[in-house]
């Protein structure tokens, strides 16, 4: 019989009182992880590579891709049942593995929710401006569009988890209609063998997609970035109501329902043109294929959906790095400005304000300082690593803390040691071959977030005198009720 999780005490990161306790419930928690994932956008930037990465196999990739995401996303419910804080694998890693294991982990979530954000927020610009008939031959109608973005999601950032929570039900509900409705229709269009369409075949249902010719390593990388970002339920789990189990449920049903969005999608729209028009208009490639079959107008539409995906993700995305912020300095292990709550509106204010700034700067560096293309292809790379890593060791931290429940039933030794385990290990296998392949700059990109996160982690441990490498490693008991 399987026994239920010991909740321990807290310890001195944990301070659930300081954030609005009992303020959302589940539905807007998956909402909140799906918004995360930006699925009008990411599709946007993944489309075009994800069907030549595959060879068209991309619909089979993403479907054994959610299979291991499931699993962990299980590892995160349980997990959470033990801890519910809103600096998650920070805590869990650390308290149950090693604290400078987790440190690097809360490091890693951060790094990826920021080079993320701002691999997310290319298309607002552009698809803005698509939606309303016009473009630009200079980044700087995208800059404007984008900063007044950022600020404008502050504000709902601070004001509270409430209207951060309407703001997404709101825009999810015109995004997804959007992008599922016009991707049936895709289908269809290719369905039908009209001419220029890439034909469906049983080749579709294979990861190597058309002639075997498609890169495993490749796909799945890909596809894990795709649907990361259902882990964001997590983040904000201290308001949610019933705190200890709700986030969890949240969490698989966000991985689930991207899952299925994103294939559906991807298989809807990869073969309305031909592979070398799609290739071509990568950078547009949503509208463009929208356009091929519906026309301009529903184009516009597309971009209106792009538009308000790449809104909502960055407002999830500020609120979410905000709240790691502030669990991790609320153990001294970032600078304990970041720790504090605002009275008023229950929100860390200083990391929301720091989270924007970030986005923004690292935004304009972007756009000026490189070309779209090369900067785009590191980003995207450096991203899938980094959420693949902490997926991994979260996985990882859940099957230790567990590990004497491990023996107690069948179910337990398939839930708490062979599924994790065995997605940790695919999904290594995908962050190295992946990494193998990779171009040196992508791999220095790799080195240098790392490098920045150690040089945080020795100043937390000997300028900031963190509490949290003090932490004694912890492991439920299955004598304790």
């Amino acid at each position: 019989m399987t026994s239920e999780p010991v909740i321990t005490g807290a310890g001195p990161g944990a301070r659930a009182d300081r954030l609005l306790p009992d303020a959302i419930g589940v539905t807007q928690d998956a909402v909140i992880g799906m918004a995360s994932s930006a699925p009008a956008a990411t599709s946007g930037l993944t489309l075009a590579a994800l069907a030549a990465a595959t060879a068209y196999g991309a619909g089979a990739t993403l479907v054994l891709t959610a299979i291991p995401i499931l699993v962990i996303a299980n590892a995160y419910r349980r997990l959470n049942q033990w801890n519910a804080t809103c600096s998650a694998s920070f805590e869990w890693v650390g308290r149950a593995i090693n604290p400078y294991l987790g440190y690097m982990t809360g490091w890693l979530m951060l790094a990826y929710y920021l080079i993320g954000g701002v691999a997310l927020m290319v298309p607002l610009g552009p698809s803005v401006l698509q939606a309303f008939g016009t473009s630009a031959s200079s980044p700087w109608p995208d800059l404007a569009i984008t900063s007044v973005v950022i600020v404008v999601m502050l504000v709902i950032a601070v004001a509270g988890i409430r209207p951060t929570a309407r703001t997404q039900i709101g825009v999810a509900v015109v995004e997804y209609t959007i992008l599922a409705g016009l991707a049936i229709a895709g289908l269809v269009f290719v369905a039908g063998h009209h001419p220029g369409t890439v034909h469906l075949s049983a080749a579709w249902l294979h990861p190597a997609g058309i002639g075997g010719r498609g890169s495993l390593a490749g796909g799945f990388l890909i596809s894990a970035f795709v649907i990361a970002g259902w882990d964001g339920t997590m983040y904000v789990n201290e308001e949610v109501k019933r705190r200890r189990t709700n986030p969890g449920r949240a969490a698989m049903w966000a991985a689930g329902l991207l899952a299925v969005l994103y294939t559906l999608v991807q298989v809807g729209l990869q073969g309305v043109v031909s592979p070398e028009r799609l290739q071509a208009h990568a950078a547009s490639v949503l509208v463009y294929t929208t356009q091929a079959f519906a026309g301009p107008g529903w184009g516009k539409v597309m971009a209106a959906a792009i538009a308000l995906s790449v809104i909502a993700t960055t407002g999830v995305g500020i609120a979410l790095t905000a709240r790691i912020m502030f669990g991790m300095a609320s153990w001294q292990a970032l600078p304990a400005f970041l720790a504090n709550v605002s009275r008023r509106f229950a929100t860390p204010v200083a990391a929301s304000v720091l989270t924007a700034v970030l986005l923004l700067g690292l935004f304009w560096v972007y756009i000026l300082g490189t070309s779209l293309a090369n900067a785009f292809a590191d980003l995207l790379s450096v991203s899938g690593w980094l959420t693949i890593a902490f997926y991994i060791l979260t996985a990882l931290a859940m099957t230790v803390f567990y590990r004497r429940h491990i023996f107690a039933s069948p179910r337990n030794i398939l839930t708490i040691a062979v599924l994790p385990l065995a997605s940790a290990a695919f999904l290594g296998w995908v962050l190295v071959r992946s990494f193998q392949l990779a171009t040196s700059a992508q791999k220095w990109s790799m080195v240098a977030v790392i490098a920045a996160g150690v040089v945080l982690m020795l100043l937390a441990r000997l300028a900031w005198r963190s509490p949290f490498f003090g932490v004694v490693r912890e492991r439920d008991n299955p004598g304790r009720r």
